[in-house]
This record gives C-alpha cells, sequence and structure tokens, in this order.
C-alpha cells in the first residue's frame, strides 16, 4: 500500500472513530487522547512497513 493511501486511511479511522465518541457524549479530553493514541499507532505501523519494504532492497544492494 503506499504510503499517502495508508496515511488517509489512518486519518478516516481516526476521524471516525472521534466523531463516533463525539457522538456518545465522551468527555473532549478523552477523544483527543485516543486520538493521539492512535495518531501513534499510525505512525509506528507506518514506520514498520517501510522498514520491511527498505531492508528487502539493502539486502539486494549488499550482494553485489
Amino acid at each position: 500500500m503506499s504510503s499517502a493511501l495508508y496515511a488517509v486511511a489512518y486519518l478516516f479511522l481516526i476521524a471516525a472513530v472521534s466523531y463516533l465518541a463525539y457522538l456518545s457524549h465522551i468527555p473532549e479530553s478523552y477523544i483527543v487522547g485516543i486520538a493521539v493514541i492512535m495518531l501513534g499507532i499510525a505512525v509506528v505501523s507506518g514506520m514498520e512497513s517501510a522498514r520491511e519494504r527498505n531492508s528487502s532492497y539493502r539486502r539486494r544492494q549488499n550482494l553485489y
């Protein structure tokens, strides 16, 4: 999955969860906390997938 599509999907997920929490009358401080945690998970997941893609490229490069 491309990085832009990955980022847009996570932003959509965070927005949807935040909106549902707002409709459930959850306090705004909790909603912000949940959004920050989800953003952190998105960054870590994106870094892991990027590292996996780059590690296979580096292995091929070291064969020469």
